[in-house]
């Protein structure tokens, strides 16, 4: 099974790509953004320690953290968020790595890819087999933003600041996605990459 990881800019087309994939190769797929979500759970690895932390009073009747209430305290305590950081970010590593030992063990996939925005930044070089860097033109990116999503120039620009820039995508990354034309051509690509693996009709 090999591990890769999918990362890029806001607007790249990371989840468009990772839905063709689910569609046509054995694989399994993580969204680190959702899989935050879900250790935050009860239950979940980070639940008691982010309780711990903030206080029962973020959380609702019951028991599930009130995301309204958790951002309300780290903005009065901006020392708040890294510490937090500091327990989701490895929550969301050991969630992976015991998701790819299972997986491992099952043997039913062939893949397994990562989706996450900051994964150079986050250390997950070392963790995957390969970095797949999905490139999208500024202005294609900027364009898609405003129609799916009804973002404002100056939300995107804020965004965009705080992601690295395409030279450092690239350099970190073992295989680039350029996904600025038609999804048809950004297949063509995947499939080339992968034509090791099963295709699934």
């Amino acid at each position: 099974m090999k591990i890769i990881g999918i990362t890029g800019g806001v607007g790249a087309g990371k989840s468009q790509i990772l839905t063709f994939i689910k569609e046509h190769y054995k694989c399994r797929i993580c969204m680190a953004d959702e899989v935050a979500k879900q250790i935050q759970l009860p239950g979940g690895i980070c639940y008691e320690p982010i309780v711990a932390l903030l206080g029962t009073g973020i959380l609702d009747a019951d028991g599930y953290i009130i995301k309204s209430e958790m951002a309300k305290k780290i903005f009065e305590d901006k020392t708040l968020l890294e510490k937090v950081n500091q327990i989701v970010h490895p929550g969301v590593r050991t969630y992976l790595e015991r998701a790819c030992e299972e997986e491992k063990k099952k043997g039913e996939v062939e893949l397994f890819f990562i989706e996450a925005a900051l994964l150079i930044e986050n250390g997950y070089c070392d963790f995957v087999d390969e970095m797949w860097y999905i490139y999208a033109d500024k202005e294609i990116r900027i364009a898609r933003l405003k129609e799916s999503r009804g973002y404002t120039d100056e939300k995107i620009h804020q965004i965009m600041a705080c992601q690295l820039s395409e030279e450092e995508f690239r350099d970190k990354s073992d295989f680039v996605i350029d996904n600025s034309w038609s999804l048809k051509e950004t297949q063509e690509q995947i499939k080339t990459k992968l034509e090791d693996y099963t295709w699934l009709k």
